[in-house]
C-alpha cells in the first residue's frame, strides 16, 4: 500500500518582471547608506554569500555597508574562553574593503543566555568579579584592536531587554559581574576605550506593530540609564523584523501603528541618540499565497515604514537582513503556515528584484538629505 503523500503547496502565479532601482546611487545622493547582512561561504556555494557570484552582484549593485550575518558573534569566533577563530569574518570585511564598503560589526555581546556559547554559561569566573571582566573586555578589546578603524559601526550590545517584562536579561558573565546594568556598562565602555571614531550601537527588535508596550519601556529605561550614567552609546539599532499578520489593508495597519512608534523613536532621539534600521525584512503571515498580493502588500508596508523611519534624520543607515528571499532566515526559523516560501526581501528566489526593491528606493528618493 501507498503510504499517503503530503501535497505540495499550489503552485501561485509569477508576478510581472519588476526592473531593478539604482538604490545605492539615491541613497548616496541623500547621504544615506543602504545595505545588507551577509554570510560566509565556500566559493561559488548556493547561499547569501559574498563568495556566492550572483548573490554578490547585488551586493555590489545596491549596497554601500554590510553587516555579518552570524560571522562575528561569539558562537562563530570564541570557540573557548581562550581562543578566537576570525578565518570568516576576516574574508567578508576583505571582500566589503575589495569593493569599497563599509563594515558593521554585530555584535560584540548578545547579551541572552541561548545565544552565548555553551562555554560561557558554564565558566569557572570564581569569586569576585575579575575573571567575568577579564573575559568580556578580552572580547571586545581583541576584536577592537584587530580591526580598529576598518570597522565603522558596532552593535556592541544585542537584544538585552526581555520583551515579555522589559527588564534586562541575566547571564552567567553577567551573574559574575554583578548584573546586567554592569555588564552592558562595561561593554561599551570597553568599546569605547578600544574604537574611539566607531559608532556604537545598542541593537534591538522591538516593532511597531502593537502589543510590545513592555518592550519600548524596557528599552527606552535602559537607554535613559546610560545617558545617566554617562555610558557611551552613540544609537539605537532598530533590527526592523516588521510583519504584517492580519488581513487588515496596508494603509490602515501604517497609520494606525504610526503614532505610538513615532512617539518612541521622538523619545530615543530626544535623548541624543541617533538611528539605525540594523535588520530590515517583513514578514507575510497575514497575507494570502498569491505572490502578486504578497509583494504589492510587502512593497507597501515597506514604504509606509521607511518614509516613517527616514523622517528622522538622525537615520543614516538602512540595512535588510539579506538580499534574496531564498537566503533569508524566516523560511526555516518562521515557515508559513500554509508551506509558501516567503517573501521578506527585496530580490526573490531567484534574485530578480521585487517590488520590495523599488520601494526601498523610493522611499530614499523622497527623504530629506542627510
Amino acid at each position: 500500500m501507498t503510504p499517503p503523500q503530503t501535497p505540495a503547496p499550489t503552485p501561485t502565479p509569477t508576478p510581472p518582471p519588476v526592473t531593478a532601482a539604482d538604490i545605492k546611487g539615491a541613497a548616496a545622493a541623500k547621504g544615506i547608506r543602504f545595505g545588507s547582512a551577509v554570510a560566509w561561504s565556500s566559493p561559488g556555494a548556493d547561499a547569501g554569500s559574498f563568495a556566492n557570484p550572483a548573490y554578490a552582484a547585488l551586493l555590489e549593485q545596491d549596497c554601500a555597508i554590510l553587516v555579518p550575518e552570524n560571522e562575528l558573534k561569539w558562537q562563530s569566533i570564541r570557540p573557548n574562553a581562550a581562543s578566537f577563530d576570525f578565518t570568516r569574518f576576516d574574508a567578508i570585511l576583505g571582500y566589503a574593503e575589495a569593493k569599497g564598503m563599509a563594515m558593521r560589526g554585530h555584535t560584540l555581546l548578545w547579551h541572552q543566555r541561548r545565544w552565548m556559547p555553551a562555554w560561557a554559561e558554564s565558566h569557572d569566573y570564581g569569586t569576585g568579579t575579575a575573571e567575568a571582566a577579564r573575559v568580556l573586555t578580552e572580547h571586545i578589546q581583541t576584536i577592537c584592536r584587530r580591526y580598529g578603524s576598518r570597522i565603522a559601526s558596532y552593535d556592541v550590545v544585542n537584544e538585552a531587554v526581555d520583551p515579555a517584562s522589559g527588564n534586562l536579561y541575566e547571564t552567567a558573565l553577567s551573574q559574575a559581574l554583578g548584573g546586567a546594568q554592569a555588564t552592558l556598562d562595561l561593554a561599551f565602555r570597553t568599546a569605547r576605550a578600544e574604537a574611539p571614531t566607531a559608532q556604537l550601537v545598542y541593537n534591538d527588535y522591538m516593532g511597531w506593530e502593537g502589543g510590545a508596550t513592555a518592550h519600548h519601556a524596557g528599552v527606552l529605561a535602559l537607554l535613559r540609564g546610560f545617558r545617566a550614567r554617562g555610558v557611551p552609546v552613540d544609537a539605537l539599532g532598530i533590527q526592523s523584523h516588521i510583519g504584517i499578520y492580519s488581513g487588515t489593508p496596508v494603509a490602515t495597519l501604517v497609520a494606525n501603528q504610526s503614532p505610538a512608534w513615532r512617539a518612541f523613536l521622538d523619545e530615543v532621539v530626544g535623548m541624543g541618540y541617533r538611528l539605525v534600521v540594523s535588520e530590515l525584512d517583513v514578514r507575510d503571515t497575514g497575507l494570502p499565497a498569491d505572490i502578486a498580493v504578497r509583494d504589492q502588500a510587502v512593497a507597501d508596508y515597506t514604504r509606509g515604514y521607511l518614509d516613517l523611519m527616514l523622517g528622522y534624520p538622525q537615520l543614516r543607515d538602512v540595512l535588510v537582513w539579506g538580499m534574496s528571499d531564498k537566503y533569508n532566515w524566516l523560511q526555516s526559523f518562521e515557515p508559513r503556515a500554509d508551506g509558501q516560501p516567503r517573501r521578506p526581501c527585496p530580490y526573490d528566489s531567484m534574485l530578480r528584484p521585487k517590488l520590495m526593491q523599488n520601494a526601498i528606493h523610493a522611499a530614499i528618493v523622497a527623504a530629506a538629505a542627510r
